[in-house]
C-alpha cells in the first residue's frame, strides 16, 4: 500500500512537472510567434504609419479601420503596430546590454576579490538607490534624448537586480566540492569560470534576460510619453499615448485604448513567459 501510493505520488508529481514545461514552452512559443508578429508587420507597414488622408479623421474603429483613425486620418492599427514594433527593437536591444553588464559585473564581483566586489555592491546600491524613473530621464535628458538616449538611459538603469542575483549564485557555487578540486587542480579563474560557473548561471541569466525585456519595453514607452524619449517624427507607442491625451477630452477613446492595450498584452505576455521559465528552472519555485 505504501509502495503504491509514493508511486502514485510521483506518477502525479511527474505529470504536474510535465503540465508545467508544456505550459512554459507554450508561453515561449506564443510570445515568440506575436513578437515576431508586431515586429514583422510593423516593418512593413512603416508608410502607411505615416501617411495621411484628411477625408478620413477621426473614424471610430470599423472594418476598414479596426483601431480607428486619428486627427490627421492616420490609421491606428498601423500606428499601433509601427509604434510597437519600434518598442520591441529598444527593448530587446537595451535588455541585452543590461543583462551582459549584469553577467559581467556580477562574475566579477564574486570572483575578483572582496575589494571589487565592495565597489561592485556599493554602485549597485547607489543605482538602486536613486528613482528609477528620474534616473532614465537623467540619462537619456544628458545624452540628447532619441533612439540612442532611450537605449543607453533603459540598459544603464536595468542591471543591478539581476546582477545581485548572478553574484549570490557564484559565491555559493564557489562553495562546491568540484569548484575546489579545480582550483587545486591549478585550473586558472578564468577557466574556472567559463567552463565551471557559466553554464551553471546559465539559466538564471536567461529568466533574467525575459524578465528584462517587458521592463524595458514599458520604461521606454514610459520615458517617450514624458517627452524625453523618441522624438515626434517616430510613432513610438509612447509618442501615440502622448498625442492621444490632448483628445481624449474630444471622445476620441481609441486614440489610446488600442495602443494602451497592445502595449500591456505585450509586457503581459513576456512577464508570464519569464515568470513560467523561472519556476521551470529553479527547483525550489518548481515544487510550490
Amino acid at each position: 500500500m505504501n509502495n503504491t501510493g509514493s508511486i502514485t505520488v510521483l506518477q502525479k508529481y511527474k505529470r504536474k512537472q510535465l503540465n508545467q514545461r508544456s505550459q512554459t514552452l507554450m508561453y515561449i512559443a506564443s510570445g515568440s510567434i506575436f513578437l515576431l508578429a508586431i515586429t514583422v508587420i510593423g516593418t512593413l507597414v512603416g508608410d502607411i504609419a505615416i501617411t495621411t488622408n484628411f477625408t478620413q479623421k477621426n473614424f471610430l474603429p470599423h472594418m476598414a479601420h479596426p483601431f480607428g483613425t486619428d486627427w490627421l486620418g492616420r490609421d491606428m492599427l498601423a500606428r499601433t503596430l509601427k509604434g510597437m514594433s519600434i518598442s520591441i527593437y529598444i527593448g530587446l536591444f537595451a535588455s541585452v546590454i543590461s543583462a551582459v553588464i549584469a553577467a559581467v559585473l556580477g562574475a566579477a564581483a564574486a570572483t575578483l576579490g572582496k575589494k571589487v566586489d565592495a565597489v561592485i555592491t556599493w554602485f549597485i546600491d547607489l543605482v538602486m538607490g536613486i528613482p528609477h524613473l528620474l534616473l532614465l530621464i537623467l540619462i537619456s535628458y544628458a545624452l540628447g534624448r532619441g533612439t540612442f538616449g532611450v537605449v543607453v538611459a533603459v540598459a544603464i538603469s536595468h542591471w543591478p537586480v539581476l546582477t545581485r542575483i548572478i553574484r549570490g549564485e557564484i559565491l555559493q557555487l564557489k562553495e562546491a566540492n568540484y569548484i575546489k578540486i579545480a582550483e587545486k587542480l591549478g585550473q586558472s579563474k578564468m577557466k574556472i569560470v567559463v567552463k565551471h560557473m557559466i553554464p551553471h548561471v546559465f539559466p538564471q541569466f536567461l529568466v533574467g534576460l525575459v524578465l528584462l525585456f517587458p521592463h524595458a519595453i514599458l520604461h521606454e514607452a514610459a520615458l517617450t510619453f514624458l517627452g524625453f524619449g523618441l522624438p515626434p517624427e517616430q510613432p513610438g507607442i509612447g509618442i501615440i499615448l502622448s498625442e492621444s491625451m490632448k483628445y481624449l477630452s474630444l471622445g476620441m477613446w481609441w486614440l489610446a485604448l488600442f495602443p494602451g492595450m497592445v502595449l500591456m498584452t505585450t509586457v503581459l505576455l513576456f512577464d508570464v513567459v519569464g515568470g513560467s521559465l523561472r519556476k521551470m528552472i529553479d527547483p525550489h519555485s518548481a515544487q510550490e
